[in-house]
């Protein structure tokens, strides 16, 4: 809320001038050291400097100047008015010493005209097309891969897309950056040479930084440090400068304590903040800067956000002559094997710039490259970037083999093979085409040749005829066919899967083997069974006849016989006897020809009835089996299509 004060005669109240050499000269109380009661008073004072008057009605404004005067404003419209900077955001500004506040004179109450200046809120961030798709691929991943996988698998790429809507919904003008480093690197030091004042505590005393501590350069960012829970008490305003407000307009930037600290709450907000800002800028010393711990817990797990570090040598003024372009080569040799890209030629990488925070020297050349940095404004959009490739990373030994997957042909034919030898689908063929030929036989066959077996047949035991169940050894037989072919099935589908997804298949197959050997039972009693009887060819009728013919050329010269011997016909042995001939030499004669004529068509049967038997243990253990392991194979085709996208790979992941 920013107070226009119109009044008549403008006065001016003179400050002690020990406090307006406190002013001159930035001695501000130091962040780490000031006690929260100094900081009650000290917003108390600030709140007091526009205060109403009761009596009058009216409001007394006091308002101070880079010198520390105060000047009261009042309600006169030629009055002179000077702009207040908006403090929209809650951060603190601590430019006015104590004494300068205690020494205000006083000032006539006059009426105050005033009005609210509303300040539209930065925009938001905006991603570009590219890193919305891997978003929303992500999403889909995530969703598709939660019935399958663990909560810890697919934690961080769940924290990612939390971080990345959160990070959306806030400033997009703002960048967030944070000063991290080891005890005695100088980061605290650097971080006041940055804002031009005395910020954030630095001594001898280890850990120094106690508690993150945020300086923004321009308003608006109050959401973002929000999100990294900093409190207001510790919220600064750098040295105001229109050169350097113009210069790093938009950073955030934030002091954390010393990621090596003996204080385990101090590593832990070095984390918890590492995990939200858009860039990191880590200073390391000569002494220090080949710490095992910095390389092997930050740096070399942060390599794909090479983007957005800075790596900064300080304190290169205890350096002698070329000692500190030596240990600068040597730091990034090390990065190199960290396989951190570094950002030389043009070529996009970590920053890696060597300065001295206590003299100065290359603080203008890490000013610099701020200012490009932030005036490109997509550092927090490469944060997100990279921090979906470090998900991907992890998530790729759940979602991709490097090889490729599925259940061939060959592997289906094979279970239906053995289903099939299971139901005996092959002997039941067999069983048919013999089942043909005896009817053929019967209906073909001599009618003293079917005499004969029919007297045969009502001599021997019925009891051979009779439907007899399989012994129990043939359908145990049975059942460990059935359970070899669905894991030989199983294992076939599931190699060269991924562990969750292999795991995923084998149970789909198992729950659907579960009745499978009595769904085939039922099956090819069903399909064994005949609807009538078997077909019959064409020349059937014709083979039926002639056998009919013979016999009764056989009846015929009998009788023709008999009629000679008992004297009724003349004799005449010539022709009864050959017609007796032609019937009982043609009887067997068109009985071995429809025999052999019948071979085909029973064969044709047999396999008929073989197939039908076949795709129907097929048929059966594809919905049981086949089916629900092809429905756990798409979803792992559609979660590894989503990953590709997620990688951003043009082509779907092997």
């Amino acid at each position: 809320m920013e107070y226009v004060t119109k009044a008549e005669p403008e006065v001016e109240a003179e400050a002690d001038p020990e406090a307006e050499a406190k002013t001159a000269a930035q001695a501000e109380p130091e962040a780490g050291t000031e006690s929260e009661s100094e900081s009650e008073s000290k917003g108390a004072e600030m709140a007091q400097e526009v205060t109403f008057d009761a009596p009058t009605g009216g409001v007394r404004a006091h308002v101070k100047d880079d010198t520390g005067h105060a000047r009261v404003k009042t309600d006169d419209a030629s009055a002179r008015t000077e702009p207040e900077t908006a403090w929209d955001d809650g951060l603190i500004a601590r430019r006015v010493s104590e004494s300068a506040i205690g020494h205000e004179a006083p000032a006539p109450s006059l009426v105050l005209e005033t009005k609210a200046v509303v300040q539209a809120p930065p925009p938001p961030l905006a991603y570009d097309g590219p890193l919305r798709s891997r978003l929303d691929a992500l999403r889909e991943l995530v969703g598709l891969s939660r019935a399958r996988l663990d909560s810890g698998t697919l934690a961080e790429a769940s924290r990612v897309l939390d971080e990345a809507a959160a990070r959306r919904k806030l400033s997009g003008e703002h960048t967030v950056v944070a000063i991290a480093g080891a005890t005695g690197s100088g980061k605290s030091q650097l971080f006041n040479a940055l804002a031009g004042v005395a910020i954030s505590e630095t001594g001898v005393r280890r850990p120094t930084t106690a508690a993150p501590i945020a300086c923004s350069w321009s308003d608006g960012a109050a959401p973002l440090i929000d999100r990294l829970g900093i409190p207001g008490r510790l919220r600064r305003r750098p040295l105001q400068s229109p050169e350097a407000e113009a210069q790093l307009r938009g950073l955030v930037l934030v002091d954390l304590p010393d990621h090596d600290s003996a204080a385990i709450q101090h590593r832990e907000q070095v984390d918890r903040v590492l995990a939200l800002v858009d860039a990191v800028i880590w200073v390391v010393d000569p002494e220090k800067y080949a710490d095992a711990m910095l390389h092997e817990r930050y740096l070399r797990p942060m390599a794909g956000h090479a983007e957005i570090t800075f790596v900064v040598l300080n304190q290169v003024d205890r350096l002698p002559g070329e000692a500190a372009e030596q240990v600068l080569d040597d730091l990034r040799r090390l990065l190199d094997e960290d396989g951190i890209a570094l950002g030389e030629y043009g070529e996009p990488g970590a920053t890696v710039l060597a300065l001295s925070a206590l003299t100065g020297d290359g603080i203008g050349e890490l000013r610099e490259s701020l200012s490009q940095f932030l005036a490109e404004r997509g550092a927090a959009a490469r944060r997100i970037s990279a921090d979906l490739d470090a998900a991907a990373m992890r998530l790729r030994p759940v979602y991709s083999t490097g090889q490729r997957t599925g259940l061939s042909e060959e592997a289906r034919d094979e279970f239906a093979d053995r289903l099939a030898d299971a139901v005996g689908a092959t002997a039941a063929g067999q069983a048919a085409e013999r089942a043909w030929r005896r009817n053929a036989n019967r209906a073909c066959g001599t009618p003293w040749l079917r005499l004969w077996r029919w007297v045969q047949d009502r001599g021997d035991s019925t009891t051979g005829r009779l439907p007899v169940r399989a012994p129990a050894d043939e359908e145990a037989t049975a059942r460990q066919r059935v359970e070899q072919a669905v894991r030989t099935v199983a294992d076939r589908a599931a190699r060269d899967l991924p562990a969750p997804w292999a795991l995923a298949v084998r149970e789909a197959a198992v729950r659907g083997a579960q009745g499978l050997p009595e769904a085939l039972d039922e099956m090819a009693t069903r399909a064994t069974t005949p609807a009538g009887r078997p077909p019959r060819p064409g020349w059937w009728p014709a083979a039926v006849l002639a056998q009919a013919s013979m016999t009764i050329l056989q009846i015929i010269g009998g009788l023709w016989l008999l009629g000679q011997i008992i004297g009724f016909m003349a004799p005449n042995l010539g022709v009864p006897v050959l017609l007796m001939l032609a019937g009982i030499i043609g009887g067997p004669g068109v009985e071995w020809g429809s025999r052999m004529a019948a071979r085909g068509p029973a064969r044709r049967y047999g396999l008929e009835a073989e197939r039908r038997l076949r795709e129907a243990a097929a048929g059966c253990g594809r919905a049981r089996v086949l089916d629900p392991v092809a429905a756990e194979l798409l979803r792992y085709r559609e979660v590894r299509e989503q990953y590709g996208r997620v990688t951003g790979a043009s082509a779907p992941v092997a």
